[in-house]
């Protein structure tokens, strides 16, 4: 990744096991595509449903050249749950631009008349 990793916690204190999960993360992403730009990743604790216990959502935001991806739709109330469902999402966002730029992707023939 050309720029460092940024981790950032919003409504929960600074953990060093969740940034190590998430730099773990971040370097599965990398080495995939080594292009990568940079990489922000947002944590926000969210107490609106007290009577479910607290709820962790994860925002990942991915830029490589030309493409940007954002995966912003995982949570949990569990953080390591929620961090591996957003990386995957992003991790199958990735797959596929980076196979589109390959040109590796299907095409079907066109309907014969």
């Amino acid at each position: 990744m050309k720029l460092p990793l940024e981790i950032s916690f919003e409504g929960l204190a600074r953990s060093e096991a969740i940034e190590a999960a998430v730099t773990k993360q971040a370097d599965k992403l990398d080495r995939y595509y080594g292009e990568l730009m940079r990489c922000q990743v947002r944590i926000v604790s969210d107490d609106k449903h007290k009577h479910q216990g607290k709820s962790f959502a994860v925002r990942i935001d991915l830029t490589f050249p030309g493409h940007e991806i954002v995966s912003n739709r995982e949570s949990d109330e569990d953080v390591y749950v929620a961090l591996r469902d957003a990386f995957d999402a992003t991790a199958r966002q990735l797959e596929d631009a980076v196979r589109k730029m390959r040109g590796n992707v299907k095409t079907h023939a066109a309907p014969q008349p």
